[in-house]
């Protein structure tokens, strides 16, 4: 058993009819027919939404998000409309809200690794592959791949996992010929977005893609490039053998893991909230990759 803690009851905005609550965004739709996306603060960890939330955390995801649809304008296009706050929201979504383009979302993460670590570790110590694709002998923890590669997973629902599975069946699934543009797409914003961190002193690991089609057009959605969608490292500290350390929730699943914490992964009671000390490093990292990646500080 997961999924929320304490799942929280949607804000009516007159205007604007509530769809769906997420792990971490609210999702609305206008009279006009666009999503309206509104990132919040909560956070998860081991398929479990937590009781708290990590202040500044979805205005930091949605200004992430959009200074990388910049930087990938030129390779795709985004599902993005405006980021004018609808009539009659409350002023806290100023900065975490988005309007966009309403897509015929493609039901696949679409999963780029540049770095060994994670899920494709455990298969590749298994298997020597990852996701069905055969990888050389001698690799650990945080080794660099020989080239990026392309590892989808299919969606599950909250508090579930989703699940690797090979190209072959994505193909299966959705048509070799999306298949083949979901994995083009992948590999090309990956690697731009690997190049631009990389350029200021962070390696992208590893990072997933939503995509979905505005008429015949691919188009890339919901968040991109953030500490929630990606493991970034500080290239400063990168040492392949063990985990390294990341800018994401790293901290919280490390104190829910400990004996601080008193709670059981394997039991299936929610997992405590979270100390203030967790939630300030937790912010401070967050903040930190805003700043190194984009340039500019925080406010």
């Amino acid at each position: 058993m997961s999924g929320f803690v304490e799942k929280p009851e949607p804000i009516q905005v007159p205007g604007l009819v509530h769809l769906h609550t997420g792990k971490v965004r609210e999702l609305y739709q206008n009279e006009a027919g666009d999503l309206v996306m509104v990132a919040s603060d909560r956070i998860s960890a081991y398929d479990w939404v937590l009781p708290t939330e990590i202040p500044d955390k979805g205005r930091v995801l949605t200004q992430l998000s959009l200074w990388w649809f910049d930087q990938l304008a030129d390779l795709i296009p985004n599902h993005i409309i405006s980021t004018d706050l609808p009539e009659g929201a409350p002023a806290d979504w100023a900065g975490r809200t988005v309007v966009c383009k309403s897509l015929q979302m493609v039901p696949v993460e679409c999963v780029a690794r540049g770095y060994l670590t994670g899920s494709g570790l455990a298969e590749y110590n298994e298997s020597r592959t990852v996701c069905g694709l055969a990888l050389p002998e001698g690799l650990s923890d945080g080794s660099e791949l020989p080239a990026p590669i392309f590892t989808p997973a299919t969606k599950a629902a909250v508090g579930e996992h989703d699940e690797n599975v090979s190209y072959e069946e994505v193909a299966r699934q959705v048509g070799a010929d999306t298949a083949a543009q979901l994995r083009q797409a992948t590999l090309a914003v990956y690697t731009r977005g690997r190049d631009i961190a990389r350029d200021r002193g962070i390696l992208l690991a590893d990072t997933k893609f939503e995509f979905g089609f505005d008429g015949d057009t691919l188009v890339i959605g919901d968040e991109v490039l953030t500490p929630d969608s990606s493991r970034f490292w500080p290239a400063e500290s990168w040492e392949p053998g063990h985990a390294q350390p990341s800018y994401d929730k790293q901290f919280v699943r490390d104190w829910l893991t400990s004996a601080a914490s008193g709670w059981d992964r394997k039991s299936e009671q929610p997992p405590p909230a979270l100390p203030q000390e967790v939630v300030d490093r937790t912010r401070a990292k967050y903040i930190e990759a805003y700043e190194r990646l984009t340039g500019t500080s925080w406010s």
